[in-house]
């Protein structure tokens, strides 16, 4: 059985593809059998695929851009990397094959917004409205020194939303996303503070489609 996480939020510039891929290279480096769908036309996540190196645990890239197909019988992890702009109609379509919603946000002034309103635009989709699949918010690029951060905190708080994750500004994800790497790619050691941000969603994935 597939567990399927779709990465997604009409604004642009949040971060989807780095989520979804560090995600997918999380699962792939655990041993799961992982798939990465692209659902972007500029294809951010196939592209990065491209880059990666046959030493790296394979991921199974799929072209979404057009039409959703059925992954592979054989993964136990897909990842869907939706794109900006998304229509709600289209992520209603797109849920259908996802397990649970991962939604990264920005802090700032105009992504708190643009993400609010599509909070509440999930929220009225049947399967998230009747609980049956889970909406995790990350905040991401965080600068914990920052008020910006604690702002968003605060913005998603009277929202009703906690984030799942915190994930620090880092200039690692960049270096490695070059190579079609991931921060579970790499030596702990390299990459041990920038893992461990991301403990509390690999825990929460686990838990909402255990």
């Amino acid at each position: 059985m597939t567990t399927s996480i779709l990465v997604t939020n009409t604004k642009g510039g949040c971060g989807k593809t780095t989520i979804a891929t560090n995600l997918a290279a999380a699962f792939a480096a655990a041993g799961f059998a992982t798939g990465l769908a692209d659902v972007d036309r500029q294809k951010s996540s196939l592209g990065w695929l491209a880059n990666r190196p046959d030493s790296a645990a394979p991921i199974t890239g799929l072209d979404w851009r057009k039409a959703a197909s059925k992954p592979p019988g054989k993964l136990k992890r897909l990842v869907i990397d939706a794109p900006a702009g998304v229509r709600l109609g289209h992520v209603e379509d797109l849920l259908k094959a996802a397990d649970l919603v991962v939604v990264p946000v920005l802090a700032s002034v105009f992504d708190e917004r643009s993400t609010a309103q599509f909070l509440v635009k999930l929220e009225t989709i049947k399967p998230i409205a009747k609980g049956k699949k889970a909406v995790l918010v990350v905040a991401n690029r965080q600068r914990v020194r920052q008020r910006s951060a604690q702002r968003l905190l605060d913005a998603l708080a009277e929202m009703g939303f906690e984030p799942t994750a915190q994930l620090a500004d880092r200039a690692l994800y960049t270096e490695l996303a070059a190579d079609g790497l991931g921060l579970f790619d790499v030596a702990p050691s390299r990459a041990a503070a920038a893992r461990a941000d991301w403990l509390p969603l690999l825990r929460a994935i686990e838990v909402a489609t255990g």
